[in-house]
């Protein structure tokens, strides 16, 4: 598993990659945002661990400007830890969010968490509903016919319904299925993921809310 770790503090990024080595990673670091955007551009790698505190360039832009051209998945590592700044790095895209000082063990286990939601499932990996498809090996959705382009958190969120359609999925649930197993935030991003997925379905009821428990996936006969 290759990390990009976009860090510019020596004291934090240093010890870190080493302690990801020692667990069998293989880790690169940027020292600031266009570093980490062109390192990107030009490898693969399999998660990003993104400061927001960067000395050229806010990290909010750079998740912003990462989701816009790639799916890796990607790491908010940060001392913000407020939580209207949670919300806007998951909206933004990021597949995950953790405030300093965190803990190493803990760290490493979401890094493996989100690589396995991205992986591509070899059985099941094509879903049709009516006429929604949804392909988890290219990371493709069309509805009759067009091509539904979302983000990558949008897509999870839109597999995870579709795994069981017409069963209704918890909030907590989705969120610690799609964003995070150790989730205790907000829940106001799942709100946002939802209504932009109706949006780009061109159906508002192919998603459906179940007040004071979650959502389901409209199932067809």
């Amino acid at each position: 598993m290759r990390v990009l770790i976009v860090e510019d503090d020596d004291a934090i990024a240093a010890p870190l990659a080493k302690g990801l080595e020692r667990e069998g990673l293989a880790v690169e670091r940027a020292e600031n945002g266009e570093a980490g955007l062109a390192r990107v551009a030009a490898a693969d790698f399999d998660v990003v661990l993104l400061d927001l505190g960067l000395p050229d360039r806010d990290g909010f832009d750079v998740c912003r400007e990462l989701r816009a051209h790639s799916d890796v998945p990607i790491i908010v590592v940060t001392a913000r830890s407020e939580e209207v700044d949670r919300v806007v790095g998951l909206e933004l895209g990021a597949d995950d969010y953790i405030v300093k000082p965190f803990g190493f063990r803990e760290l490493v286990e979401r890094i493996r968490a989100v690589a396995r939601r991205r992986a591509p499932r070899g059985d099941g990996s094509r879903v049709e509903i009516g006429d929604l498809v949804i392909d988890r090996r290219t990371r493709a959705v069309t509805v009759e016919g067009r091509v539904v382009t979302l983000t990558p958190k949008e897509f999870d969120l839109l597999a995870f319904l579709a795994e069981d359609a017409g069963a209704v999925r918890g909030r907590h649930e989705v969120l610690e299925e799609v964003w995070d197993p150790h989730w205790y935030g907000p829940t106001k991003t799942l709100d946002v993921h939802v209504a932009s997925l109706r949006k780009k379905l061109g159906d508002p009821s192919w998603i459906e809310t179940v007040r004071g428990v979650g959502f389901r996936l409209r199932a067809l006969a």
